[in-house]
């Protein structure tokens, strides 16, 4: 019988209290999820199709909108199920799977957000030798790089957390999986489980972010030598996007850390609505932040909207 019990399957959950406006919720929430597969979508076509944006610094805004419409691919089917469908049962395979892309794809994002701080800085400081050190191979090795670091190093706690019983209520906190959630249901030692996710965001999270921010003083300090005030400001505006992005992800990563660490009598709901806020927010921000602040990339979506008045007129 406690076999059973343990093989049974989680069931998500929405937003407690409110079950009678989950449908209009959801509403909300389809809205979202259709316009940030618009936008990242909008983003790699563009990417993609107009040779001149063939260059190392749109290939990483490549990356990252691929990662963040991972993000939302991976979260919003449960999430509309849920809110939409009452549709609340998952298997603990698919359970295991959704957090393992959840919290890689997380690390693959800070990766991505420093990788363009490195883009940044090589572009500014040595702009005659930048085609020459971000080679197109040299990007892809970096990429993969990003890629094997967030899908590596999750693997061990998705493995450990697979193999605990659930012997008790397995009733989730939100309407997806997140390592967190789903440990705090386990009848088992799970030190490691606790400890590892510490030491990995130490090393990844943190680094990352301290790598930003010394690229960018590394950054200014190379704008500072220059000596016309004309080509300062050109050369911080190239900069605008790639800031606003990382101020997006991390504040948002701040908010909700500060929210589960020290909201203890924050009501439940805050705690939810601050997941949501992680998981979509950046995803929904950043192709908007990338299509007003990137000349080219504005120029590109003009081109693609001026190109479809003229389909429609024939």
């Amino acid at each position: 019988m406690w076999s059973n019990i343990s093989a049974a399957p989680f069931l998500l959950t929405g937003f407690p209290g409110l079950g009678i406006f989950h449908p209009w919720i959801s509403v909300s929430f389809f809205v979202i999820y259709v316009s940030i597969l618009l936008g990242n979508g909008t983003i790699l076509y563009l990417i993609r199709e107009d040779h001149t944006l063939h260059q190392p610094m749109y290939y990483f805004v490549a990356l990252l909108a691929a990662t963040d419409l991972g993000v939302t691919l991976t979260t919003m089917p449960t999430v509309l199920g849920v809110l939409w469908l009452g549709h609340r049962a998952i298997s603990q395979g698919a359970c295991y799977f959704q957090a393992y892309l959840i919290h890689s794809l997380s690390i693959v994002e800070s990766g991505v957000l420093l990788v363009m701080a490195y883009d940044r800085f090589i572009a500014i400081h040595s702009p005659l030798k930048y085609t020459s050190i971000l080679t197109n191979a040299r990007v892809v090795k970096i990429g993969l790089g990003v890629l094997m670091r967030g899908f590596i190093l999750i693997v061990p706690v998705i493995i450990t957390l697979s193999g605990f019983p659930y012997c008790g209520s397995h009733v989730l906190s939100h309407a997806f999986c997140l390592h967190q959630d789903v440990i705090k249901l386990a009848c088992a030692d799970i030190t490691f489980n606790r400890l590892y996710p510490i030491v990995l965001v130490s090393l990844t999270g943190f680094l990352d972010s301290v790598l930003i921010l010394i690229s960018y003083i590394l950054i200014l300090n190379t704008v500072m030598g220059i000596a016309s005030g004309k080509e300062q400001a050109k050369a911080l505006n190239t900069c605008v996007s790639h800031i606003s992005c990382v101020l997006v992800f991390y504040v948002t990563v701040t908010g909700l850390t500060l929210i589960h660490r020290f909201g203890k009598y924050v009501p439940h709901v805050v705690h939810i609505i601050m997941s949501y806020i992680y998981f979509l927010f950046p995803p929904f921000m950043n192709p908007i932040i990338y299509s007003i602040k990137t000349k080219q990339i504005r120029n590109g979506i003009n081109r693609l909207l001026s190109l479809q008045n003229k389909s429609f007129n024939l």
